[in-house]
């Protein structure tokens, strides 16, 4: 046999509400409970009463059976009909002798009606001692009447009486017991709703924050009113995410903004070098310039080649950098030593501009990259000669707490405050036009930060109008010599 299909694969919606479907299985688990335990009360119970007032209506019938049976044998008419009004008048029992489709004898003349209409009943009349006759039936005025027959000989007698008060008990607790089924059923409908409701109104909250965030309002926050932990866990963590997207989106801004600009300075500072070299060319393949001339368009268009190669070389050295986190390799060196590889070229720039040049660093040894370190000291020295037009350039070291500080310090024009927090962005020049007539490509003291930072330490510079600027890093200090190493046998 196949069920159909409906019984076990129901036509459910595809899409529903959280607070439905929660209403749906409360009306569907705890209507199976009331439906249980409807049956049970209805059928259980009602059966196992009324069969015991069955048995017990039955027994007084043959009782009285019995009696009629001995009083029409011995024609005592006088004692049946004493005992038949004994039972009437103290039991509320009302019997009756019928013999075929008459009655013959009743307790209660006046009663003729009711005894007749039972005679029609058909399965009266077939009653026997074996299969005695029984009926529970429902009077006009409300009342409900047990109706019991038995047969002796060509005789049936019968007994009817108002239902016990136990019948009575059973039929008003039936209805007191659905009615209070149907409002528990109906309280656990209204009962899902409020749980429902309690769990589906911070789920639509967070619903219309997570709309609003996904129609680009990403410092919307999440505020649910409610005591359950998981959903405050959920809106807290929903918080958490939206706050770290919220974050890689500004990231991711700041980031193209910064490639724009960073693409609009190359542009720029690569079109200027290259049409002025253009220029040259131009001007030296005509042949009608002197040789004088000649040679000072070459030697400027020297010039910029070599200002466009070294902002090439700049932006490799800031990704390379920035990019590729093993780019500082640490060893002990001395700064001394250092300074000394650099010296003759930076004291030449700086008589060029009669500029006193001196440093006072000892025999101090630190541990870092020393190649990158050579840089750093190379721009910021460099820097210091092309932004001082009289006085001294000092380098200079101190030695504290595990660390060397390594001073730049000029008598120059100073830079302004205003500018302080912006030096060291790629192509930030206080003045412009002063910075590319030196061959400067604004990225020098980016490289000093960036070499900086990879090592764990930052510059730092402070500075006076007209009074100079003092640039200073720290390094960790390495003060023993590295312990000698014994030579191999042979």
């Amino acid at each position: 046999m196949r069920w159909p299909i409906w019984l076990w694969k129901p036509d459910l919606p595809k899409r529903a509400t959280t607070q439905t479907w929660m209403m749906l299985t409360f009306a569907l688990f705890v209507g199976a409970a009331v439906f249980a335990v409807g049956l049970y009360v209805l059928y259980s119970l009602d059966s196992r009463i009324q069969a015991a007032a069955r048995d017990t209506h039955l027994a007084h019938t043959e009782q009285i059976a019995i009696i009629v049976e001995s009083a029409i044998a011995e024609r005592n008419w006088t004692e049946l009909e004493a005992s038949m009004h004994h039972l009437h008048d103290v039991h509320h029992l009302h019997a009756f002798v019928a013999h075929s489709d008459s009655l013959i004898w009743t307790a209660d003349p006046h009663d003729n009606d009711p005894a007749h209409e039972l005679l029609t009943l058909p399965d009266l009349k077939s009653a026997t001692l074996e299969s005695p006759f029984f009926t529970n039936r429902q009077l006009e005025d409300g009342r409900w009447q047990n109706v019991g027959a038995v047969a002796r000989g060509e005789y049936v007698i019968g007994l009817t009486s108002l239902e016990s008060p136990l019948q009575h008990l059973l039929r008003r607790m039936q209805r007191s017991t659905m009615i209070g089924l149907s409002l528990a059923l109906l309280m656990a409908l209204l009962g899902s709703w409020v749980a429902s409701d309690r769990v589906t109104r911070p789920l639509r909250t967070i619903d219309r924050t997570a709309k609003n965030i996904t129609a680009g309002n990403f410092n919307t926050e999440i505020r649910v009113s409610t005591r359950a932990a998981e959903i405050q866990d959920l809106a807290a963590h929903l918080n958490q995410m939206s706050a770290n997207y919220r974050q890689k989106i500004e990231e991711l801004e700041q980031l193209a903004r910064a490639q724009n600009e960073f693409i609009g300075n190359v542009s720029h500072e690569v079109r200027n070098p290259i049409f002025s070299i253009s220029g040259y060319l131009e001007a030296l393949s005509t042949g009608r310039l002197s040789a004088v001339r000649r040679q000072e368009f070459a030697a400027k268009g020297l010039r910029n080649l070599q200002r466009l190669g070294n902002l090439f070389n700049n932006l490799i050295e800031i990704a390379r950098l920035q990019y590729q986190e093993d780019m500082v390799h640490r060893t002990r060196f001395s700064l001394s030593s250092l300074l000394g590889e650099i010296w003759e070229p930076l004291q030449e720039k700086a008589r060029e501009k009669s500029l006193q040049l001196s440093r006072q660093i000892g025999d101090v040894y630190v541990y870092a990259d020393r190649d990158r370190i050579k840089q750093v000291l190379d721009n910021l020295i460099e820097n210091a000669i092309v932004y001082s037009d009289h006085g001294a350039i000092r380098v200079r070291h101190r030695t504290r707490q595990g660390k060397v500080q390594v001073e730049v310090i000029d008598d120059g024009r100073g830079i302004p405050e205003e500018h302080l927090d912006h030096i060291f962005e790629r192509f930030y020049r206080i003045e412009p036009a002063r910075s590319r007539q030196s061959g400067g490509t604004g990225l020098g003291l980016s490289i000093v930060q960036q070499i900086l930072q990879a090592h764990g330490e930052r510059i730092q510079v402070e500075s006076i109008v007209d009074r100079g600027s003092r640039f200073w890093f720290e390094l960790p200090h390495h003060a023993s010599e590295p312990a000698a190493q014994p030579e191999s046998a042979a």
